[in-house]
């Protein structure tokens, strides 16, 4: 019984990080740039994914370690380990590397037509393209378990 409630919280986990990621990312996010100006909606939409970010680190690290420390699905290294470790890494990259330097570019004071602006644009579109990166990861753990039907998913 332990077995089957612990496997159903990490759906639950799983669902509700994964969930709120495609919520907040392809919902929320484009009402904001429709309601608000731009630079309003920017703002916010960065506040709602840093959040976002935090509830799938800490999401990703239980479920890593429910996987792997708590009651182990198989040897390390099934494909659903990696893709679960890969998230976690594109969530790390996304917040300790281009978050800081997109950042600091929005201090300088992004003027129109600048290179500034052309960087700045040039990391959104990295941080756009691992967002849905994640997204799809984490729709394919949605929809295949993270354990193997061997495993009891």
């Amino acid at each position: 019984m332990k077995k089957n409630i612990q496997i159903q919280l990490e759906k639950i986990l799983l669902t509700l990080w994964v969930g709120g990621m495609w919520f907040a990312g392809y919902v929320v996010v484009p009402i904001l740039f429709q309601s608000l100006d731009r630079k309003m909606a920017g703002m916010v939409a960065g506040q709602v994914f840093t959040v976002t970010a935090y509830i799938g680190l800490i999401s990703g690290l239980a479920l890593f370690a429910s996987l792997v420390f708590i009651r182990p699905a198989g040897k390390f290294g099934h494909p659903r380990h990696w893709v679960l470790l890969g998230m976690i890494a594109l969530i790390l990259t996304g917040q300790l590397v281009l978050q800081p330097m997109m950042s600091a570019l929005k201090q300088t004071g992004l003027v129109e037509g600048s290179q500034a602006v052309a960087e700045f644009g040039h990391l959104h579109g990295i941080s756009s393209i691992l967002y849905l990166v994640n997204s799809l990861l984490g729709l394919g753990l949605v929809i295949f378990g993270l354990r193997s039907p061997v495993q009891g998913s």
